[in-house]
């Protein structure tokens, strides 16, 4: 198989190298790229703190067997999840996801809430990135959190959005990667409110708070996440795009895009280049939306390939973070991080095998007719081959045959599970 695989990858090297593309340099470059493994796939969003019934936007369906009950059951899946997917990367933790014997809130975390999480990083060579839960809690009143007319509540999601940026630091340190730290929150109305710029002050006035200190972005980065509606707020979310750029951009955080978080005929690949020349760090929570934010496994579909050849095209690997973001309980959890993570990797190296420089010349002398025959003969190009050859390279499975060893584990360990 590997001498097969070594063939086909020089085959496909000689035909790539016609256009000028280094397929040896690029399997160097797809190798430093990391993606953020979301940990609520694992578990479907529950978490460990409290038993709560999932509000403020969030809904999983499905009933696979399986679902991890505890801190260790999840650790132990991502780490089967990963053993399949090539490359070193990050996992990404709601503030809900302590491992901790002591009964604490929200607003009261604090980094030795999450030391196993650490530990077992530094043992897995991982980076983590962070997110307050602003949701699934008695303080999640009315629909809002942080913009609660209440300042008694407001003041609880304050004082939790600042505890996690600590427990972030922590994270920066300890492992010595760069924490991604994003603030969504699901605040809004069902119907249509007279006064909108009421709660977006409120939310402002809170976010200057909870960002008031300051902490070393080689540690800590903030994120703003925006989005379009909710269930629950389908007329009205207090933190639209409008909303999150303008702070963003105004106060130097990192703007997060969702993909399921516009309008249905808007695509983020093309915010990328536009919002990049600002110099703004980019967040991408790449999901797949099937008529709304329904965050189903991400596919290899046009907007994917398309997000993949804006990061590319334009150099924004450096300044832009990746994370999965969805959540699918129909299917092996399991099955469900390892298509994701896979597809986006692969639709990165699809991107970086393209003669970038070629097509740009081509487009700006105006031969849209040699920009078009290039990009089209490309879809036929032997992308599998490097990519089989890169799996193999890395030392996880090729094609499809990791399924045979996550449906093991799925036999073994997550039917036992009750």
């Amino acid at each position: 198989m590997v001498n097969s695989l070594a063939k086909r990858y020089e085959e496909a090297r000689m035909i790539y190298s016609q256009l000028g593309v280094d397929t040896d340099l690029v399997l160097e470059k797809l190798a430093q790229v990391k993606i953020s493994l979301h940990c609520w796939q694992g578990d479907d969003v529950h978490g460990f703190l409290r038993n709560e019934e999932l509000s403020g936007g969030i809904s999983v369906t499905g009933n696979y067997p399986g679902a991890a009950r505890t801190p260790q059951e999840l650790r132990q899946d991502l780490e089967k999840a990963l053993t399949v997917i090539p490359g070193k990367h990050k996992v990404n933790l709601h503030a809900i996801y302590a491992d901790t014997d002591e009964k604490v809130d929200l607003d009261a975390l604090e980094p030795k809430h999450f030391k196993p999480w650490v530990e077992w990083a530094k043992e897995q060579k991982l980076g983590l990135d962070f997110n307050p839960s602003c949701f699934s809690h008695p303080n999640f009143q009315d629909g809002f959190s942080i913009s609660h007319p209440d300042e008694k509540i407001r003041k609880f999601w304050i004082m939790h959005c600042k505890a996690t940026r600590k427990i972030s630091e922590y994270f920066g340190k300890e492992l010595k990667q760069t924490c991604v730290t994003n603030f969504w929150f699901p605040d809004g109305y069902k119907d249509v409110p007279v006064d909108r710029m009421a709660p977006r002050r409120r939310m402002k006035e809170a976010l200057d708070e909870v960002f008031s200190e300051k902490i070393d972005s080689k540690y800590n980065v903030d994120t703003i996440e925006s989005k379009l509606f909710g269930i629950g707020s389908e007329s009205y979310v207090v933190g639209s795009h409008e909303f999150c750029l303008s702070y963003a951009i105004k106060h130097d955080k990192a703007i997060c895009l969702d993909v399921g978080h516009f309008h249905p005929t808007e695509t983020i690949s093309n915010k990328l280049s536009a919002i990049a020349l600002f110099d703004t760090e980019i967040l991408l929570h790449v999901s797949r939306p099937v008529r709304w934010d329904s965050d189903h496994v991400v596919i290899m579909d046009d907007e994917l390939q398309e997000i993949a050849k804006e990061l590319v095209r334009n150099n924004l690997l450096n300044k832009t973070h990746i994370g999965l973001d969805y959540f699918d309980a129909s299917i092996n959890r399991i099955a469900a991080w390892v298509i994701g993570s896979r597809n986006m990797i692969k639709a990165i190296l699809r991107a970086m095998l393209e003669p970038t420089e070629l097509l740009k010349e081509a487009e700006a002398k105006g031969d849209l007719t040699t920009r078009l025959v290039l990009l089209e003969e490309l879809k036929s190009f032997p992308f599998g081959a490097i990519w089989d050859y890169y799996c193999e390279k890395m030392g996880v499975p090729v094609r499809e045959s990791w399924l045979v060893d996550v449906k093991r584990y799925e036999t073994d360990v997550l039917m036992k599970r009750k």
